[in-house]
């Protein structure tokens, strides 16, 4: 029973962070295309490394559930 309700919150876990990482990689691209419109370098870097960070947060989460599981 324990290593079951571990497994659950583990996938719990894992969908969570996924989730935020999409989110930040979505919040990303709505920076990007401020940065874009504006021709703001400082913006375009920003959002160029939410966007960055948001693909590390979802690769990070795929690598831990392989693991774990």
């Amino acid at each position: 029973m324990d290593g079951q309700l571990l497994g659950e919150v583990l996938n719990l876990v894992k969908s969570v962070v996924i989730l935020g990482g999409g989110l930040w990689l979505v919040w990303g691209v709505i920076v990007l295309a401020g940065g874009l419109k504006d021709k703001n370098g400082p913006q375009l870097q920003s959002g160029i490394w939410q966007i960055a960070g948001g693909g590390l947060i979802i690769a990070a989460a795929a690598l831990f559930s392989r693991l774990v599981s």
